[in-house]
């Protein structure tokens, strides 16, 4: 097949990961990301367009954004009606977006026309959004007879919400976030595509202080003063270090991350990221909560489960005995290779989507 993924950013690799998968399956497939992620992430082609970036649209949206948009938390808020639709807030937002689609237009078409646009045989929509908040693309995508697959990625489906054309147009829904199943009634949860051979295992090390880390990308996501909390809690009992991994290039977090004897991913309601499977790849046991619903389809998840919030409690035994710390690393590093392979997920999307 011939597929194009259409993403804002390339948020987490997740876009390019799934890019890589359909390649080695034997697809031709490209990915357009509007812009540039700040992190450093691989790109396909990249428009660059203006006001895309995250720097200017975070900036824009204070200004225009109803505040329920702005604010990320690790705590879900589940809307009366779900799914949750996008609405622009006020006439400012509305005629701001008109007019940065405006802009957007030549660039638009011009890698339309570069890479035959049109002649994909599947169009996955990585975010939930194409070039256009009124859904305009997708439309002509299925007057065309095309299979269009919305994949959602992160807080988008949580915070955003969908685009109401794209919603209904979509063949099929699906999310890498396991909790997106309490925010939309179709939605089928897939696994983040992951390529465990690119990681290699660290040796465990018996040393003093233990290096726990913790790469937050949004604090009140993550709950990383409650981690924060914790951690200080558990130095008083055993040397610990912690590394914290924050607003750093994604190789240089790499770099760290894989320093680390334990991680902690994340606490709250929204289950675990990108920077989780890293660790386990990196063969780190894992601490994180755990999306409702979760450890009864996965009983044998690997991570050390502190949905209860007693972090220190839970990381103590594994910060004294590095034998346990291998013993569930090396667990960690299996389950990933079984559960989170890029070209599975791939499959199943496609399964869903009708093309096997």
């Amino acid at each position: 097949m011939k597929i194009l993924h259409i993403a804002p950013f390339n948020v987490a690799g997740v876009p390019i990961a799934f890019v890589r998968a359909e390649r080695q399956l034997g697809h031709e497939s490209r990915l357009i990301t509007l812009a540039h992620h700040p992190y450093g992430y691989e790109e396909d082609i990249c428009l660059d367009l203006p006001f895309a970036d995250l720097t200017s649209l975070n900036f824009v949206k204070r200004l225009f954004s109803s505040p329920d948009k702005l604010s990320v938390t690790n705590i879900h808020r589940i809307p009366e009606k779900i799914p949750l639709e996008w609405r622009p807030h006020g006439l400012g937002e509305k005629w701001l977006i008109r007019f940065r689609e405006w802009l957007w237009k030549p660039a638009v078409r011009r890698i339309q026309e570069k890479i035959d646009f049109w002649d994909f045989d599947l169009y996955q929509l990585d975010g939930g959004l194409e070039f256009f908040r009124d859904g305009r693309t997708v439309r002509r995508l299925k007057e065309r007879g095309k299979k269009v697959v919305a994949c959602y990625t992160g807080s988008d489906l949580r915070v955003r919400g969908v685009i109401p054309e794209i919603d209904r147009l979509a063949d099929v829904t699906v999310s890498v976030e396991f909790d997106h199943i309490f925010f939309h009634p179709t939605v089928q949860p897939v696994l983040f595509p992951f390529f465990p051979e690119n990681f290699r295992p660290v040796e465990p090390q018996h040393r003093r202080p233990v290096r726990i880390g913790h790469a937050p990308s949004n604090r009140a996501a993550k709950g990383t003063e409650h981690i924060l909390r914790e951690l200080h809690e558990l130095q008083k009992k055993i040397p610990v270090e912690i590394v914290l991994i924050e607003g750093l290039p994604y190789e240089k977090a790499l770099e760290l991350k894989q320093t680390c004897d334990l991680f902690v991913d994340q606490i709250g309601d929204l289950g675990y990221g990108i920077n989780a499977l890293e660790a386990l790849a990196f063969g780190i046991p894992v601490a994180t909560s755990l999306v409702r619903g979760f450890a009864e389809k996965f009983p044998d998840h690997p991570f050390i489960d502190v949905t209860d919030g007693k972090i220190a409690e839970k990381l103590l035994p594994f910060a004294e005995d590095v034998t346990l710390r291998a013993v569930v690393g090396s667990r960690g590093r299996a389950w990933l290779e079984k559960v989170h392979d890029a070209r599975e997920v791939v499959k199943r999307i496609h399964k869903l989507a009708g093309l096997q």
